[in-house]
């Protein structure tokens, strides 16, 4: 309840104020009428390179794929903020881990720990003649934790807990959405029969819930700091407000990017994704013609929920040793590497093309038909050439097929887990889609005469090379949307010296729902020297579906 009082002093402080606004890539993408429509069934025989066959509509490959690059990374999970994943790990050895409070006890039940102080001192609070206590622990041994991915600490009803909750109460409980400390002690005495020391969520920064501050913990200091400010008490100097949020929320930043937050460190062989259609087949329906904003856990049947619950289990006490061996977060992010960079830049060629200027619209394919090329360099076969008079792409399919294995083939047959299954099945649809692109547009470019290596053409179709570019961005597009990599989605133009890019975080801008009143004053209890209403803050226009854009990291400060 400490917790939960002090964060109701913080946001007291709190003021929305304007910002400056940066463009957001990828976003939807505008209705194309000949974006077409997926009629194939489920992509099970991967064997067949027919350029014409769409993803399945229900297909959660990629959606698996981006959720694994995206782990213990502040930014993505700060956009896609309904986590639906679930992953054993540890917090190693002599890791740091600190908690703030106003009494000088050690805690004696579960209670919350920070991985960085910037965090943890956000709740030291106290009259300044008081002052408040600071606890700096350090890990004497490996923590067994349990990650929930997504903004999975932020109190808000509308998915950010549903994994919590389910595996918690056997269904998502919207009105226990602020009730803490009975997610906490029911989480561990639930984690406690499979050996869980805590869990790791994130917030405005990564926490850790531990179960027990006794075992496999040290006290390194415990010191009696100075209060920062009393927050409550009214005028509230807004820089001075505003400098102890955006420090909380600088910290958190530290971790926005791979590698992310380094204190905790995941068995991906062991992972369990609520985005697993065999695990979780109820979850299809629910999230058919919703983006992924709206996805959530909410309408898992009994049947499914008892499977998941069971598979989480069994993965906590499943060694890694019998895991494949193959480093899957490697293999996903050498995949990103690849493509990530080389789609950004032809989007960018083609979204800038002058249309009127004949040009400027062969110089962009031409510049494009390069990008591609050497995105398939090490596939192009000796062999592979169109046929004379022929608009038919079949010469190029054993470069697609190229393309699309050579990131799995001869995975499929090591001795893989249940998640590794998963993993690899996310990697060939994911990588199948991105060649299915790529070649498709490299091939039709060498139809058109394009290519420098392969059926050069000295007179170019202005009108065919047209119609082709065209095509080539909506292509790019719609593969980048399917895509929805966190690279690229930053603050355009990038941020001055003085700012830095950011997404609007909870708590700050978002509506708070019903807060559970503060718990009395005493002499062990938080300090509230100004009960009174809650002035809530304004609420961002973009808390649904955030915006990156530049704020101010030094006065006078901005969200």
């Amino acid at each position: 309840m400490y917790r939960l009082t002090v964060l109701r002093i913080v946001l007291t402080a709190l003021l929305c104020s304007e910002w400056s606004l940066a463009t957001q890539v990828p976003l939807n993408v505008a209705d194309d009428p000949g974006a077409g429509v997926a009629t194939s069934g489920p992509d099970t025989d991967l064997m067949h390179w027919n350029f014409e066959d769409l993803p399945n509509p229900n297909a959660t490959g990629h959606l698996v794929f981006e959720t694994v690059h995206s782990l213990l990374q502040h930014w993505p999970n700060t956009r896609m903020r309904n986590g639906h994943t679930v992953v054993p790990g540890t917090i190693p050895i002599g890791t740091y881990l600190y908690h703030a409070t106003n009494r000088h006890h050690v805690p004696t039940t579960p209670d919350w720990v920070a991985m960085h102080p910037e965090e943890s001192t956000i709740f030291c609070m106290g009259p300044p003649e008081n002052g408040c206590w600071h606890l700096t622990l350090v890990t004497t041994r490996p923590l067994k934790v349990l990650y929930f991915d997504g903004n999975s600490a932020a109190k808000l009803d509308s998915g950010t807990m549903d994994t919590q909750d389910v595996l918690t109460w056997g269904k998502v409980l919207p009105e226990k959405t602020w009730m803490e400390q009975e997610r906490i002690a029911a989480l561990c005495e639930w984690g406690n029969q499979h050996g869980v020391d805590g869990f790791v969520r994130m917030e405005m920064d990564f926490e850790a819930m531990i179960c027990n501050f006794t075992s496999g913990l040290d006290v390194v200091s415990f010191l009696h700091l100075a209060s920062p400010d009393a927050l409550d008490v009214p005028p509230v100097t807004g820089s001075r407000a505003f400098l102890r949020a955006f420090e909380s929320l600088h910290g958190g930043s530290w971790s926005n990017r791979f590698p992310g937050e380094l204190h905790v460190q995941l068995d991906l062989s062991n992972i369990v994704s609520f985005y697993d259609t065999d695990l979780v087949p109820s979850l299809v329906p629910a999230r058919f013609g919703k983006e992924r904003w709206d996805h959530r856990v909410l309408n898992i049947s009994d049947e499914d929920l008892l499977r998941a619950k069971t598979r989480v289990e069994e993965e906590l006490v499943r060694p890694r040793e019998l895991s494949s061996g193959v480093d899957w977060m490697a293999l996903i992010r050498t995949i990103v590497h690849r493509y990530a960079s080389r789609l950004e830049l032809m989007r960018y060629l083609l979204g800038s093309i002058a249309w009127g200027n004949p040009g400027a619209i062969l110089g962009a394919a031409g510049k494009t038909q390069v990008q591609l090329r050497v995105s398939l360099m090490s596939h192009i076969l000796l062999n592979a050439a169109p046929l004379e008079r022929s608009n038919s792409l079949d010469w190029a399919r054993p470069i697609f097929e190229s393309c699309a294995t050579s990131h799995t083939a001869r995975l499929e047959g090591l001795n893989m887990t249940p998640s590794e299954k998963l993993l690899f099945q996310a990697v060939r649809e994911t990588t199948k889609e991105i060649c299915r692109i790529v070649t498709g547009m490299w091939a039709s470019g060498v139809l058109a005469g394009l290519d420098d290596y392969l059926n050069p053409k000295k007179d170019l179709n202005i009108t065919a090379i047209t119609h082709l570019t065209h095509k080539w961005e909506g292509d790019v597009n719609r593969l980048m949307q399917w895509l929805d990599w966190n690279v690229w989605v930053k603050c355009r133009p990038e941020c001055s010296i003085e700012e830095t890019c950011y997404l609007s975080t909870w708590p700050v801008g978002f509506p708070l729902g019903e807060m559970p009143p503060p718990s009395p004053p005493g002499e062990d209890g938080p300090y509230m020297p100004s009960p009174g209403p809650f002035p809530f803050p304004d609420t961002a226009p973009d808390w649904r579906r955030p915006q990156p854009r530049c704020v101010r990291r030094v006065e006078p400060y901005t969200f």
